[in-house]
């Protein structure tokens, strides 16, 4: 006998798929749990980019302790015949970064270098254009300058206060230094030796010791403007011309007044001699290397006068607390 079997009029099908309602409340529960957990992916991303920059710069110390224990001094921050040093791409300028080229685990890059041409010779420019790696902060949008050199995300400290880069500097790394460790009287672990800086578009690359490699402490932690590509909101200034001059073609003439403040009516940068001080892409600071060998994050939110006396090698001043 045959049965049939009707179903309930009030019963619903138990296999049937999402109402629409249904998929869109789904959809909004997806989306916000997405929403919270983004910021944190985000934070996770970049403490591993501070982590990589902080062991980036902890090789440019190293470097510099073995160049230190090598030549029995810390090697000058720029090599050029008199001062005070112009950011523009006339002079001889050989920074402090091509003479540890080979404690950098760089000696092929070092072989190429002619150092009895500029840094801006055509001579030079191959070299002048490489991006080396542990001279990258992985939180740098740009590795190259729109002058084509390659860029360093790490400058040494030359002075306490911003002043041209000259030879009566009170940092480690300035014009024609040789500074000894027993000149640090200040001690090592209170003395910056290396920082971060945030690039600019007309960096003069990491051959070049100019405020492309060297900066002071006489300026707040991202308290620097950064000169921007051209149709950006700043003003590049002046372009910069004669990459390619020889050093004997290289005797440009400065806009500034010896100084290195900022001419009125424009961004300091516009200013040659203006240097400006340390800074980075990580929200809050910047990491900095020490004499001693150590790395670690200094914060934007430290007062000047302190951030001054760790720029100065030897003011005799009582240490500050700040690790």
């Amino acid at each position: 006998m045959t049965r049939s079997y009707t179903a309930s009029p009030g019963r619903r099908s138990t296999d049937g798929g999402f109402t629409l309602v249904e998929l869109l409340v789904v959809m909004a529960i997806i989306g916000i749990l997405i929403a919270m957990l983004l910021p944190a992916v985000n934070a996770a991303r970049e403490a591993a980019r501070r982590v990589s920059c902080a062991n980036n710069l902890m090789q440019v110390s190293i470097g510099l302790a073995n160049y230190e224990a090598t030549f029995e001094m810390l090697p000058p921050g720029t090599i050029e015949p008199q001062g005070p040093i112009q950011s523009v791409a006339t002079g001889y300028h050989m920074g402090w970064i091509v003479q540890i080229l080979p404690q950098l685990d760089e000696r092929n890059v070092f072989a190429h270098v002619d150092f009895a041409a500029s840094v801006y010779h055509k001579k030079n420019d191959h070299v002048a254009s490489l991006t080396l790696p542990v001279l990258n902060c992985p939180s740098e949008r740009r590795n190259q300058s729109d002058l084509g050199r390659g860029i360093s995300s790490y400058a040494g400290c030359h002075h306490d206060i911003e002043a041209p880069i000259d030879v009566n500097n009170n940092g480690v790394l300035f014009l024609n230094s040789h500074v000894r460790l027993a000149e640090v009287t200040d001690g090592l672990s209170h003395t910056i030796f290396v920082g971060e800086k945030r690039a600019d578009a007309k960096d003069l690359g990491w051959m070049s010791g100019t405020r492309a490699t060297l900066r002071n402490t006489g300026t707040a932690i991202n308290g620097t403007p950064v000169q921007e590509p051209a149709g950006s909101a700043f003003s590049l200034g002046p372009a910069v011309s004669g990459v390619n001059a020889a050093p004997e073609e290289a005797e440009g003439e400065g806009d500034g007044d010896g100084s290195g403040a900022a001419p009125a009516g424009g961004p300091p940068y516009n200013n040659p001699l203006y240097v400006g001080g340390f800074g980075s892409q990580h929200p809050g600071g910047a990491n900095i290397a020490w004499g001693d060998g150590s790395v670690y994050f200094l914060s934007d939110s430290i007062s000047l006068p302190v951030l001054q006396q760790l720029g100065h090698r030897a003011d005799g001043g009582l240490p500050p607390g700040i690790r």
